[in-house]
């Protein structure tokens, strides 16, 4: 369906809420026919979870109920919307628009896929709010857009905090949405390596496929989207100017369909011999099934064989107008000779005037809104040129416009006949975005690297995060010796799956909620404290730098406890090097520093290197304070008074270390066990492993 948003968003949000603080979110996007349903617990009074969906989802409206259901104490989703997305459109509908009962009617005769695959057929009454989101969604969009949803033609994808995790992020087609809202079945995930190990393994599988997709339309779920929509008012209703344009992109959609269904054989083709579970089951379910030929039969009786698709304006336009076989329409017949008339009028009017007006660098340019216009060099012009090409070009684009209106409704049975098979359509457009993002992301990714920097990961429920020799994969394009991290650049990784990724990271105040740079630090300290679980993956950068020495210390402390007594894995960033003794006493607390290079009283960090323990910096600070230009009077004065802390805080570390050195070493085997257990090492690596933490355990040197 065509949407007026240009580049922008074409998302469509419905929201609601209970007094229980539980949100129900529908977001439709216009554009690849597809439903994304949410409902979950809103834990935080300012609704970040809300916001997190909202920024994630960009919408261009966002329809909501009066703002009475608002929880007591809480907002109300109605007010969220007016606060802080004012430029998004907001619609408030009756109460009664939000009915639930409808709403899983609707996913149940609308959704391509059966409700017990969504997970919703057991659970409609548990999930009833963004049921009821949908309901006022999908009423808003057929009366606004004045369409018919085509029944078993919607992508409805469910959210129930079962799949995929959430990340919690202040800068937040299906690779954004893989990197947004990642997987958390092991099963799914362990499913797309094995074809990620089958891809690596056979050039000629990953070369074949990677050939056979481009010949595939980009954009491939918005082109097939438009055969989810019918128009309530059709035949000669759409006989009118304002609806060419339509007609025009429902024309452009069928030619790509035409072109995806031609490049079926050849996707067949490389997948014939796949072995990998995902690939096979593509090769089952889409190239072995009949109902794509019946519909390129059926595209085949009323398009022209030798139509293609054009990215050149004038080209495509010509290859629209053209699209139905001749003799099918005899009014559409006349406007296509008008419309070659013309074009051919326009091109000798152009010749014509290079001559009597001595303009050979004059230039016949074409786009979709001017239609033809000419160029011409400023020092080339004398006076005005005659009006007929004007009128020329209005003729032309109106033979046009006829020729589009005349072919839709040439079109209207076809278009008919695919909508009954719109589940196919929309089956298809999900499959080649899952092997676009797979092969011409994840494994192109992998096949121009060296070969073994990139590993398999293994994931496990509740085993350990360890990854050695990790790197990050795109500073590491940049700097070839960099050294932290589909395949992960690592040596070995064994990664526990984890249901929410909490952040708390950037310096600024937040002057649409009246924060300084420390409250809004505390508010998302205490978000991540009031939701995090054992399950949770926890990254904190500089915490308590916005407030003074003592109490951001104090602070980063007792957060540091509270988070080690959790089994949730934390990385915390500081440059308080105080919070170092954590690992004096704590097992459970490492420490480590990226690796840094004095020369010449400059800092050197070009090697990205991650080492273990800490990495003492003599006078890191006065160092940057005397490259500043501070007095050297104040320098020395400054290092003096940090020489005397300094000594205090090493011998409260020795003490620490003496009396928790035993505890520390018991805890360093248990990690090391416990990594060796989720191990794909063979037996004999293993035993050496063994053989070594025992020796290191001895000598007391873990």
């Amino acid at each position: 369906m065509e949407d007026d948003t240009g580049d922008k968003s074409s998302i469509v949000i419905g929201l609601i809420e209970n007094r229980a603080k539980e949100v129900g979110m529908a977001a439709f996007d216009l554009r690849s026919a597809s439903l994304h349903l949410s409902q979950y617990i809103e834990t935080s009074s300012s609704y970040q979870n809300t916001k997190t969906l909202l920024q994630f989802y960009d919408p261009v409206v966002v329809i909501v109920p009066p703002n009475k259901f608002a929880p007591d104490g809480m907002l109300g989703v109605s007010d969220l919307v007016d606060r802080f997305y004012a430029s998004v459109k907001k619609v408030v509908m009756a109460r009664g628009c939000f009915d639930d009962t409808k709403g899983a009617v609707l996913i149940k005769n609308l959704a391509a896929t059966e409700p017990s695959a969504l997970g919703l057929d057991t659970y409609y009454k548990q999930y009833y709010l963004c049921l009821a989101a949908a309901a006022a969604t999908i009423k808003w969009i057929e009366a606004e857009k004045g369409v018919i949803i085509t029944n078993h033609s919607l992508l409805v994808t469910f959210n129930g905090s079962f799949d995929h995790m959430s990340i919690d992020a202040t800068r937040t087609r299906l690779l954004r949405a893989n990197l947004l809202q990642p997987l958390k079945d092991i099963k799914t995930i362990n499913t797309r390596l094995d074809c990620l190990d089958e891809l690596m393994s056979n050039e000629q599988l990953f070369f074949g496929l990677s050939q056979a997709l481009r010949k595939f339309p980009k954009e491939i779920d918005r082109i097939l989207c438009h055969f989810c929509f019918k128009p309530k008012r059709v035949t000669n209703e759409v006989l009118g100017a304002d609806n060419a344009r339509r007609s025009q992109v429902l024309i452009s959609s069928i030619i790509l369909l035409k072109t995806a269904l031609d490049a079926l054989p050849l996707l067949s083709k490389a997948l014939k011999n796949a072995k990998s579970f995902l690939l096979a089951n593509v090769y089952k379910t889409i190239c072995e099934n009949e109902k794509y030929v019946s519909i390129r039969k059926r595209v085949g009786e009323v398009i022209d064989e030798d139509v293609l698709h054009a990215r050149v304006p004038f080209v495509a336009r010509t290859q629209q107008c053209f699209a139905v076989k001749a003799g099918i329409d005899g009014l559409l017949d006349i406007a296509r000779r008008t419309f070659c008339d013309t074009s051919e009028a326009i091109h000798n009017l152009a010749n014509k005037y290079r001559e009597e007006f001595k303009l050979p660098n004059l230039k016949l340019p074409f786009n979709n809104r001017q239609g033809f216009y000419f160029s011409i060099p400023q020092k080339d012009i004398q006076g005005k040129l005659p009006s007929k090409f004007i009128q020329l070009n209005v003729r032309n684009k109106s033979a046009a416009a006829e020729c589009y209106i005349r072919t839709e409704v040439s079109l209207e049975a076809l278009l008919n006949s695919i909508r009954e098979d719109a589940s196919a359509l929309t089956l298809l457009a999900e499959v080649l975005c899952l092997l676009d993002m797979i092969i011409n992301s994840f494994a192109y990714t992998i096949s121009t690297k060296p070969v073994d920097r990139y590993t398999r990961p293994e994931f496990t429920s509740n085993g350990p995060l360890a990854i050695d020799a990790g790197r990050h994969p795109i500073l590491e394009s940049i700097h070839n010796d960099f050294v932290i991290g589909c395949y992960v650049p690592a040596r070995f990784s064994t990664i526990r799956v984890v249901d929410r990724i909490f952040t708390r990271m950037g310096s600024v105040d937040n002057l649409e909620s009246n924060s300084s740079t420390f409250m809004t630090e505390m508010k998302e300290t205490a978000f991540i404290m009031q939701n995090v679980s054992e399950r949770s993956l926890i990254f904190m950068d500089e915490l308590g730098r916005a407030t003074s020495s003592s109490d951001g210390f104090a602070i980063a402390w007792s957060c540091c406890e509270h988070l080690l007594s959790l089994k949730a894995y934390s990385i915390f960033a500081t440059h308080m090097e105080n919070l170092s003794e954590l690992a004096t006493i704590y097992p459970n607390a490492r420490i480590v520093h990226f690796h840094v290079d004095i020369k010449s009283n400059r800092l050197d960090f070009k090697v990205f290197q991650l080492e273990d323990g800490p990495r003492h910096v003599p006078h890191y600070g006065l160092l940057l304070a005397e490259v500043a230009g501070l007095p050297s009077s104040v320098i020395e004065m400054a290092r003096s008074i940090t020489s005397k802390i300094t000594e205090k805080q090493i011998k409260q570390m020795e003490v620490n270390c003496r009396q928790h050195h035993q505890l520390q070493m018991v805890y360093r085997v248990a990690q090391r066990l416990i990594c060796l257990k989720h191990s794909s090492q063979d037996e004999d690596s293993i035993r050496q492993a063994l053989q070594n933490l025992k020796e290191q355990y001895i000598n007391g040197t873990l």
